[in-house]
C-alpha cells in the first residue's frame, strides 16, 4: 500500500521529504533552464554551471523547509539567481589577483593631457572604493558592466527601487567626494 502511495506523491511533495531520485528528476527537468538562467546573468558557461551545481546543493540543503503546495521552478530560479551572484563575487574576489609577471612593462606618460586624464581615473575610483558595498556593486553593474537598473535589479535579486536609490545615493556621494570635476562629469 505504502508503494502505491508513494507513486502518487507529486515530485515536490517527494524532494521535500528528502527522496534522492526526486533531486534526480529534477535536475533532469530543471538543469538547462537553470543553466540559461545562469549563463544571461554572468555570461561565461564554466560560471553558469557552477552556478547550477551551487543551486542545487543549496535547494538539497532546503529541500525540509521547501512547501511542496508552491510551484518548484520559481524557487529554483530564485535561488539560481542568488547562487549566480555568490559565483559572480566568489570569481571576482579571486579573478583580481593579478600575477605582478603578467602585467607589462608600462611607461608613464609625459603628456599633461593624458596625466589629467589617469589622475581622475584615479580620483573618480577611488571615491568610488570609499562608497558602500552595495552602492559601489550598483555603480559597477552599471558603468563598468553596461547593465541598466532593470538587469540589475534582476542580477541582484533586489527590487528595482532598491537599484535606483542606491545609485542615486551612490552617484550623491561620489559628486561630494570629487566637486571639482562636477563639469566633467
Amino acid at each position: 500500500m505504502s508503494t502505491a502511495i508513494e507513486a502518487i506523491k507529486t515530485l515536490p511533495e517527494r524532494f521535500q521529504e528528502g527522496d534522492e531520485n526526486a533531486l534526480e528528476e529534477m535536475y533532469k527537468q530543471y538543469n538547462a533552464p537553470m543553466f540559461a538562467t545562469a549563463l544571461s546573468r554572468l555570461g561565461d558557461r564554466d560560471l553558469a554551471a557552477e552556478a547550477v551545481q551551487l543551486a542545487f546543493f543549496q535547494a538539497w540543503r532546503a529541500a525540509a523547509d521547501f512547501d511542496p503546495t508552491k510551484a518548484l521552478r520559481p524557487w529554483l530560479y530564485a535561488i539560481t539567481r542568488r547562487a549566480a551572484v555568490d559565483v559572480y563575487r566568489s570569481n571576482r574576489r579571486t579573478s583580481g589577483e593579478i600575477s605582478l609577471h603578467s602585467v607589462p612593462d608600462m611607461r608613464v606618460s609625459t603628456d599633461d593631457q593624458k596625466m589629467e586624464e589617469v589622475w581622475t581615473i584615479w580620483e573618480v575610483r577611488q571615491a568610488i572604493s570609499s562608497l558602500g558595498r552595495d552602492e559601489q556593486e550598483v555603480l559597477r553593474l552599471a558603468y563598468y558592466e553596461g547593465m541598466t537598473q532593470t538587469e540589475i535589479s534582476s542580477f541582484l535579486d533586489v527590487p528595482l527601487g532598491t537599484v535606483k536609490s542606491r545609485t542615486a545615493r551612490a552617484l550623491r556621494q561620489v559628486a561630494q567626494l570629487l566637486p571639482h570635476l562636477q563639469d566633467e562629469m
